[in-house]
């Protein structure tokens, strides 16, 4: 078969399209033909190398596809699943591991995966739709809805919202009722933002975030009348930390579910102390968040965005797309 893959860490140079030997599926596993698989915002970390993540090379990328079952394992049980069937995958499935970063992943024709990493797709769902929900659709719906509680009438700033959690998050926020604050660095995702349903968009290559907020909800306040935002949704960390506490009113709510421009910002925990902020993580999802994400789709309340499909073999343009963050959404591959 054809697979997209790297034997050492480094640059996107060290990314390799060619033949790869085809798996062989074990008793409880059942073989999958390939139709969709998408990028994530962690594939271009994975392939420079992870510190402390042990990656086992060579690596084929890819946690998100989705695709059709071949073949069924002896042990598999009667009845679950059968050649034809479109199904979704599981990629997070502890204490196996992640696909795409410490098993292999989905940016093939064939994967041999246990039944249990498996879900049926509906009839309504695509594979590309269905490809693009797992990981980056998972941990917003986990954040939006678990861990933030997002309620009515909330205003809630999300950061980086042009990527496939920040997509989701802000579809997610709107069907939860919630005002929506949506960033973007660049005119023409601000412009999609808006079409997203974002209620208000701030462009940060021309704007700050900070001064807007005060502007149009006023300063936050330790006593009294308190301005500010109730939510803010910040996985990119680095310098937008503390300017992220600035927005917060007053027992305000920080979501964090990862850090893309650095997990070692300043911090400044007066606000934090002052404001009586509540900081809150998110990390990962469960298989339940999956099948809640294929039914949300199936009836139409979601609508996964995705920038482009493009053959698995234009794998690298792709990914440097995403990492040029010439991408509003996400990317899908098709083998």
């Amino acid at each position: 078969m054809k697979a997209v893959y790297f034997e050492k860490h480094g640059t996107i140079d060290n990314l390799i399209f060619g033949d790869w030997p085809d798996p062989t599926p074990g008793p409880a596993q059942c073989l999958v033909r390939v139709k969709a698989v998408s990028l994530n915002g962690f594939d271009p970390m994975v392939l420079r190398g992870i510190p402390g993540l042990k990656t086992p090379l060579p690596m084929i990328p890819g946690a998100d596809f989705a695709g059709d079952v071949v073949s069924i394992g002896a042990n598999v049980p009667p009845g679950r699943f059968k050649p034809g069937d479109r199904v979704q995958v599981i990629p997070y499935w502890p204490p196996m591991g992640m696909m795409g970063e410490t098993l292999r992943g989905g940016c093939c024709e064939l994967v041999a995966v246990d039944h249990v990493q498996l879900l049926p797709i509906p009839d309504a769902v695509s594979y590309v739709d269905a490809a693009t929900l797992p990981t980056a659709y998972g941990t917003a719906l986990r954040m939006v809805k678990v861990r933030g509680e997002i309620e009515p009438n909330e205003v809630v700033l999300v950061l980086g919202a042009t990527g496939g959690v920040g997509t989701c998050a802000v579809q997610l926020c709107k069907l939860r009722g919630a005002t929506v604050v949506a960033c973007a660095s660049s005119a023409w995702k601000s412009e999609r933002l808006k079409q997203l349903g974002a209620d208000m968009v701030i462009d940060t290559s021309t704007q700050n975030f900070v001064e807007v907020l005060h502007g149009k909800f006023g300063k936050p306040r330790i006593w009294g009348e308190s301005g500010g935002v109730d939510v803010v949704i910040n996985y990119i960390g680095g310098d937008t930390w503390v300017n992220s506490l600035k927005v917060l009113k007053r027992s305000g709510r920080m979501l964090t579910c990862g850090a893309t421009a650095g997990y070692a910002p300043p911090e400044d925990i007066r606000y934090i102390w002052s404001f009586e902020h509540k900081i809150i993580g998110s990390n990962a999802w469960l298989p339940e968040d999956q099948v809640e994400l294929l039914r949300l789709v199936e009836n139409g309340s979601l609508k996964p965005v995705v920038d482009r499909v493009i053959p698995l073999a234009r794998f690298t343009e792709g990914l440097q797309a995403q990492m040029d963050r010439q991408v509003f959404g996400k990317v899908v591959l098709e083998p």
